[in-house]
């Protein structure tokens, strides 16, 4: 057996057991500041990262690195409380393995979150933008021997946020009286901010928000064919014509994505019950 195969399932049984054998319906990655969310998931079952073979361990700010199952809109979900990043210096197969062993899990669907900076001009603070599309300047996750078990060498990636989804999560927000914003999130490796410079160009190819994660998660998961649904908090505004004495500051995007959580986590929750 392929040990990138062999490690993926050794992950996924030792969860399975701790989850006694229940099918996740979903599995939910959430950004810096974002695991506010995994608070409203009801008869928590927790599973540390540090204890489940072969896992990394999350370092990244904001990031608390747990497993939580439960129950979330009235179904059996998984949740990841932090992610692991490429600029932590971990490989692309050890960023995205929390994806393969989900798959394994069995879920149905993947949520997907994060903290943004938001360069287009018409994003605010605090603003919720549904991933419409991505521009990937991270590693391809893909990128070596193709793992036929979870899908084929050339995945199509025409539609890697599912219309249906993001139809329906701007049909609950309107029900709840928020605002959502919609656009094209482009990675790069990180870990430092971008310059103005970047910004720029970041905005004149077609970004509306850019962050360090989420892209390796969502090729995985389409490899996989599992429909996908992201979004970003909107954490700074990632312009090119910052006052003379700004600095972007890592502690700020954490209180500013926790402050948006509470929406985020009524949308992804309502989502989950209707699907």
């Amino acid at each position: 057996m392929d040990q990138r195969v062999e490690k993926i399932k050794t992950a996924a049984e030792y969860i399975s057991a701790k989850l006694n054998g229940r099918k996740p319906f979903a599995g939910i990655i959430l950004g810096s500041g974002l695991g506010k969310l995994a608070d409203k998931i009801e008869n928590q079952i927790i599973i540390p990262y540090k204890n489940i073979p072969g896992f990394p361990v999350s370092t990244a700010m904001g990031h608390k690195g747990n497993f939580i199952a439960g129950e979330l809109g009235g179904k059996f979900v998984v949740a990841m409380q932090g992610r692991f990043h490429y600029y932590e210096g971990y490989s692309m197969e050890l960023v995205t393995l929390p994806v393969r062993v989900m798959k394994v899990l069995g879920i149905q669907y993947l949520f997907v979150s994060n903290a943004a900076g938001g360069v287009n001009f018409d994003f605010k603070v605090g603003d919720l933008m549904v991933i419409t599309d991505h521009i990937n300047h991270l590693p391809n996750p893909l990128i070596g021997p193709n793992m036929e078990e979870f899908g084929p060498r050339f995945p199509d990636m025409t539609r890697p946020y599912d219309p249906k989804i993001r139809k329906m999560a701007f049909e609950i927000a309107a029900g709840l009286g928020y605002s959502l914003k919609s656009g094209v999130y482009f990675a790069s490796t990180g870990p430092t901010y971008e310059t103005p410079a970047e910004y720029k160009y970041y905005r004149l190819i077609g970004a509306d928000a850019v962050g360090m994660s989420t892209i390796p998660e969502v090729i995985v998961a389409r490899h996989s064919d599992i429909p996908v649904f992201g979004m970003s908090v909107i954490t700074n505004e990632a312009h090119d014509d910052y006052a003379e004495d700004y600095v972007n500051d890592g502690d700020d995007v954490v209180k500013a994505a926790d402050a948006a959580a509470d929406r985020m986590t009524a949308i992804f929750t309502e989502l989950i019950e209707r699907l």
